[in-house]
């Protein structure tokens, strides 16, 4: 049998359904933890007392612009790497630098750093950060960005964008990642913790395909406070980070005809009827010339009306009166004239009176100028 059933009839594979899952969720008991301040101790002269059977070396080439940095500087480079008995040289003709072990030499691995640090200094890596390199725990990774990008003005601006303005993408992404970052030229290189070049090459390498460094820089300060926490070190961290959704945001505009594809048929459209099968179907076929020559030229003479009432309708529109607007009314001006000074005196005196306080005189009407003209003329014919 393959599966033995229990009493109760219950199958024995389902304990194993249920043994896989818990095999995911693991306690934090089980997990191991490194003490802090511990380090791996240092690979010594008796790890290895006999040395190196073999000699072997490694040559990289530099640009012409590093020679004068390279000149200045071999002496200190000559002097790290004799501490690890390697063996190097500079050659200018051929402008290559060269290192080999020797018979000291007692670290296989020494010859793997010597080799990483010539090649961080033909990159523009200054001196003091590649020598870093001889340390245990630091390592470096050379990312080649050069042929990401066919277009050379869209690969300038991407790089540009991965440096940032005055460097201050590349400062936040050196902090969060504790490592270095030089972009030169067609690669980017990076030196630091092996957990902090995975991140290094991630980031540069979406730069490249058109994400912006500030997401991934965003989720990297995320990670770092997580971290902190020792009760979410086993959880899923799913959930804190945040989904950044590509928008492809299309410029074309969409054409005012949009042609709607016709449902496909295997067979093909009937054939159009010819003059004479219309004719046959109207009748006019049996008709004499002379009677479908005046049915000719009444449809004629049909349409030339038509276009004719059409003009004559155009042709009116020039002799339509426009609407006239509304006539404004006039503000009514101020009287223009003669000042009347028996008025004015009038008013000057009511002033005085009201200060003293005298009651008011009301004053007599004016008189009308034809009593005035009719009491002139009495005296005159008195006289």
């Amino acid at each position: 049998m393959a599966s033995s059933k229990s009493e109760d009839g219950v199958s024995d594979s389902q304990p194993r359904k249920k043994s896989k899952k818990t095999r995911n969720e693991v306690d934090e008991s089980e997990l191991l933890t490194v003490p802090d301040g511990w380090k791996e101790p240092s690979f010594s002269k008796d790890d290895n007392p006999r040395g190196m059977l073999e000699e072997s070396s490694f040559a990289t080439l530099f640009p012409k612009y590093r020679e004068a940095y390279l000149k200045e500087c071999w002496q200190l480079v000559e002097k790290a790497l004799a501490e690890a008995h390697i063996k190097a040289s500079l050659d200018l003709i051929e402008g290559s630098m060269t290192v080999s072990t020797t018979k000291k030499t007692f670290d296989p691995y020494a010859i793997v750093r010597a080799r990483d640090l010539i090649k961080l200094l033909a990159r523009s890596v200054p001196f003091e950060q590649a020598v870093r390199i001889l340390q245990d725990d630091v390592a470096c990774d050379i990312i080649k960005i050069g042929t990401l990008v066919r277009n050379r003005e869209r690969f300038v601006k991407r790089r540009q964008r991965l440096i940032g303005p005055k460097g201050s993408t590349l400062k936040a992404l050196e902090l969060l990642t504790n490592c270095y970052v030089m972009v030169q030229g067609n690669t980017v290189s990076s030196l630091g913790p092996y957990n902090g070049l995975k991140e290094v090459r991630k980031v540069v390498m979406d730069t490249m395909k058109n994400v912006h460094p500030i997401y991934n820089i965003k989720t990297l300060m995320i990670k770092r406070e997580l971290s902190k926490d020792a009760e979410l070190r086993t959880q899923s961290w799913e959930r804190f980070l945040p989904k950044f959704r590509h928008k492809n945001l299309s410029k074309r505009k969409e054409p005012k005809k949009k042609s709607v594809k016709k449902e496909y048929t295997p067979f093909p459209p009937p054939q159009p009827d010819s003059k004479v099968d219309q004719e046959l179907a109207t009748g006019e076929f049996f008709l004499r010339e002379s009677v479908k020559k005046r049915k000719r030229m009444e449809e004629i003479k049909v349409k030339q009306a038509e276009v004719l009432t059409k003009k004559q309708e155009q042709r009116n529109k020039a002799f339509v009166p426009p609407k006239e607007k509304p006539l404004m009314k006039k503000a009514a001006k101020a009287p223009t004239g003669q000042l009347d000074i028996d008025a004015i005196k009038e008013k000057v005196k009511k002033a005085k009176t009201k200060k003293l306080g005298a009651p008011p005189v009301i004053p007599a009407p004016p008189p009308d100028s034809t009593t005035s003209k009719k009491k002139k003329s009495k005296t005159k014919s008195k006289g």
